[in-house]
């Protein structure tokens, strides 16, 4: 097994909804905001080579939006998500698996593109995967997420018949298991891969940047931001007792981390490249 990152850009969000409670004086110091307040974050997806599979995890924001919505976000950087695939030697027709964590825009956006004849699977060859519950709840949002899911992301998905659900019990993959967390969303699905005894855990949006490893530190957008803090708490002592690396969706400088136990909670023992840990 290899693990590639695969960078889709960078976009801008709002610094008080991406840290919730915590002042923006503590905040601003790990991840500066600019005149509208708004931070740099990263879109950074992992494609990992397994025999005869090529598993993507989360696609990044894509293209097919109008220059109006990207406004909104600030889309920069010379990274795409298909170029830096090519980077890594594969092209999109080689991609077998397209796992998503999370139905929200920053992570299916590129799963579709728009083609000669109208939306088109970025992927033609891929089945996707995602866990039901939250597919169902995309598809009927809560006000709250309303905008974060948008139809032209997930109907193409289903209307191509490659759409497949990670069953609770199993997993298709297997170097690869599943914890499932509500607090962001409902069921957002982290992979963690397994390979010749090292473990790396998808992050995904329950810790989306180094800076968010201190349990308090949880995003505005979370649905549920007190459990959000008990599956963060989870997930961080099994990175520390279990010698796991974090690999952070967002982070704009840090790809991943380790981790370990201290007086004051779990904090970051060694932050870097991935392939430093690896």
């Amino acid at each position: 097994m290899k693990v590639h990152t695969i960078n889709t850009g960078f976009f801008k969000l709002d610094g008080g909804a991406m840290f919730g409670v915590v002042p923006k004086t503590l905040w601003n110091k790990h991840n500066p905001a600019d005149e509208l307040n708004r931070c740099t974050w990263a879109m950074r997806c992992l494609l990992i080579e397994d025999q005869d599979r090529l598993i993507l995890i989360d696609t990044g924001l894509g293209n097919k939006q109008d220059q109006k919505f990207f406004g909104h976000y600030d889309l920069h950087g010379d990274d795409t998500l298909l170029g830096s695939i090519a980077e890594a030697g594969f092209q999109a027709a080689e991609i077998t698996d397209v796992i998503l964590t999370h139905l929200h825009f920053d992570h299916v956006g590129g799963a579709v593109q728009n083609g000669v004849s109208g939306p088109e699977l970025s992927f033609p060859n891929a089945r996707y995967w995602s866990d039901e519950s939250h597919w169902q709840w995309a598809l009927n949002p809560n006000p709250r997420e309303r905008a974060s899911f948008l139809k032209e992301n997930l109907l193409p998905i289903k209307e191509s018949g490659q759409l497949n659900f990670v069953e609770k019990e199993s997993t298709p993959f297997p170097g690869i298991e599943f914890i499932r967390v509500d607090g962001h969303t409902e069921q957002m699905l982290l992979p963690v891969i397994h390979d010749n005894g090292t473990s790396i855990i998808y992050a995904a949006d329950l810790i989306p940047s180094s800076a968010h490893v201190p349990l308090p530190w949880v995003m505005g957008y979370d649905v549920r931001p007190l459990l959000s803090m008990q599956e963060k708490e989870q997930v961080l002592h099994k990175a520390a007792q279990e010698n796991c690396i974090l690999v952070f969706e967002h982070d704009p400088v840090y790809e991943a981390a380790v981790v370990e136990l201290t007086d004051r909670g779990v904090r970051i023992r060694e932050r870097g490249p991935l392939s430093a840990f690896l």
